[in-house]
């Protein structure tokens, strides 16, 4: 049910209708945010007009002295505040946590903990521990009063929109499962900046899984590292973790962040290219190397020289 929020303003009252709220309970919480003075006229009024079963959750501000049918009909329109919130991409599903909590949309133990839901994995029809990843990047028009569960079932459902049969039939003519997929897109997102590299990024983790190469991901690492700023030491590179790419062959055990679709696009459609390697030039792109000679050398030109 919906419950009254405070107010900045003597003069207004803000109110946030959860979903799914019946008109009684909706009734009992403006009579006690004083919106209204009788629950049994604002009933009353809203089965004569036949909306009793259509008043609109949201987060709403009444202002003083409206009369009851005002009342009713912003419920019937909706007209309340909608909150637009955009995630970027590239984000892990902690950071789309505290981005919503921040907003005072959820509660954000309580949305990393349903991201672990089995009933949900299943519902979602996910092959893994996690929903991570599965969140998709996009903005958002959401309402205070929007649980959790309703709040996640629309970044997934947008998941879907974005990788949808086609996306499925290319993963499985690829012999990749959905979750290899996306975990490989969001290495390519959390690794490129520039778009046009999103697919030789994504041929050089394709190449060192087909060679056996262990993909050395710094992102991998720092997945793992809890609230991790500053520049990777080879101490962290040691890190004992199942998403530690530099200890671990082959993928980790699942997606790192959302990827978006241009991420999305290159872990199914790679260059055709042997390349390796790459490191940062630090403008944003990257030198990519077939042998590991020719990327030491663009360590030292790109890393060292610069860090000296």
């Amino acid at each position: 049910m919906g419950g009254p929020a405070p107010s900045t303003n003597e003069t207004t009252r803000a109110v946030v209708i959860r979903p799914q709220t019946g008109a009684f309970d909706i009734a009992r919480t403006l009579k006690e945010a004083r919106v209204i003075r009788s629950r049994f006229a604002f009933l009353a009024v809203a089965v004569a007009r036949g909306t009793q079963r259509h008043l609109l959750a949201g987060e709403y501000e009444f202002a003083s002295g409206l009369n009851l049918l005002e009342v009713i009909r912003r419920l019937e329109q909706g007209k309340g505040f909608v909150h637009q919130v955009t995630i970027p991409e590239g984000f892990a599903a902690q950071q789309i946590a505290e981005t919503l909590q921040k907003k005072g949309l959820v509660d954000q133990k309580r949305f990393m903990g349903l991201l672990r839901d089995r009933q949900l994995l299943a519902r979602y029809r996910v092959d893994g521990e996690s929903l991570e990843g599965y969140l998709f990047p996009d903005t958002y028009r959401l309402v205070k009063g929007l649980s959790e569960e309703a709040i996640i079932g629309r970044m997934v459902q947008r998941f879907g929109e974005v990788f949808g049969p086609a996306e499925r039939a290319r993963a499985m003519e690829m012999k990749m499962s959905v979750a290899e997929v996306v975990t490989i897109a969001s290495l390519i997102e959390r690794e490129a900046m520039a778009e046009e590299e999103r697919p030789l990024i994504s041929a050089v983790f394709y190449n060192r899984l087909r060679l056996g190469m262990p993909l050395q991901s710094d992102p991998t690492v720092l997945y793992s590292l809890s609230r991790f700023s500053g520049k990777l030491t080879r101490a962290n590179l040691q890190a004992p973790s199942p998403y530690n790419t530099y200890l671990h062959r082959g993928l980790p055990p699942g997606p790192i962040a959302s990827p978006g679709r241009a991420s999305v696009m290159a872990a199914l459609h790679p260059a055709s290219s042997r390349y390796l390697y790459f490191v940062s030039k630090n403008d944003g792109t990257h030198a990519f190397s077939n042998t590991l000679g020719e990327h030491n050398a663009m360590v030292r030109r790109y890393q060292i020289r610069r860090a000296g």
